[in-house]
């Protein structure tokens, strides 16, 4: 949707509070936290966890026998082998057979508490509101709600002819850029049942393949008369596609031939927060 100044700015933070405080925290320095605390662990003070971490810290950097984790970790081969033994009861490691050690499935199963309890829109709205200021046009961040994909957070642009898409609102997969790329990043079948519901599924599909070469995606009166946008993904800790984000403006602004002078602004956004999530 397309409005002007005089609509009603209330509207944008109708469902959602955002704690600017998380998004200052961000930009004080927790940017890429995981991968400093992988490269710099701290002492605690705590021998047992500082020896267990530097331990899954070896087989993380690709020790996969006993003798390469005592020679990584410096550990007695005693020492050693208690928590090792340890760690595999409680499913932090585990061995598979002519290969050696490898992460356990505990930790797969933390991961993914962690992702799903990430404060995704605290910690994405700085990057939005840099990317509506660098662009002059409006920024969006979504999800996927199963066949569906949900704004959770938006910085408008502040020029009087805008887009506005309000907080909550539920949009189509087949149609818009940000659809096109979480069509782009999903599983072939689940891609190609949802490209059987498109309007047109043969340009869906050649629009899908352009979007996963370039990266990004664009399009233009797609879901809406007048309404352009360029989309880009957002990668999860462990490499899965967690969200989309957006710049979207009216089409004269904003148009196909325009789309390649935003797109680098709307990519360097996608990694801006993927960097405040350790991915």
């Amino acid at each position: 949707m397309i409005a002007g100044q005089g609509d009603d700015l209330e509207r944008r933070r109708v469902r959602f509070q955002i704690d600017v405080g998380d998004g200052e925290l961000v930009r004080a320095g927790a940017r890429g936290m995981a991968e400093d605390l992988r490269r710099n662990p701290p002492t605690t003070g705590v021998g047992v966890l500082d020896r267990c971490v530097a331990i899954l810290r070896a087989v993380e950097d690709g020790s996969r026998t006993f003798t390469d984790v005592v020679e990584a970790t410096g550990l007695s081969r005693s020492t050693a082998h208690r928590l090792i033994q340890g760690l595999e009861d409680h499913g932090f490691l585990a061995v598979i057979g002519g290969f050696g050690y490898v992460l356990g499935p505990r930790l797969l199963a933390l991961a993914t508490a962690a992702q799903r309890d990430l404060p995704l829109r605290q910690l994405a709205h700085p990057a939005l509101e840099r990317l509506a200021r660098s662009t002059g046009e409006s920024a969006q961040l979504y999800v996927r709600d199963d066949d569906r994909r949900v704004c959770i957070d938006t910085a408008e642009s502040e020029s009087e002819l805008r887009t506005i898409v309000e907080i909550g609102a539920s949009l189509p997969l087949t149609k818009g850029s940000a659809g096109a790329v979480f069509l782009a990043w999903t599983g072939e079948h689940d891609r190609a049942r949802l490209i059987a519901t498109a309007e047109d599924p043969e340009r869906l599909r050649r629009k899908l393949s352009t979007t996963r070469r370039r990266g990004w995606a664009d399009s233009v009166a797609e879901r809406a008369p007048g309404v352009a946008s360029v989309s880009a993904p957002i990668s999860g800790p462990d490499g899965a596609l967690l969200a989309v984000v957006s710049v979207s403006g009216p089409a004269a602004r904003l148009g196909q031939l325009r789309a390649k002078r935003y797109a680098p602004a709307v990519l360097e956004a996608a990694r801006e927060i993927e960097g405040t999530l350790g991915a």
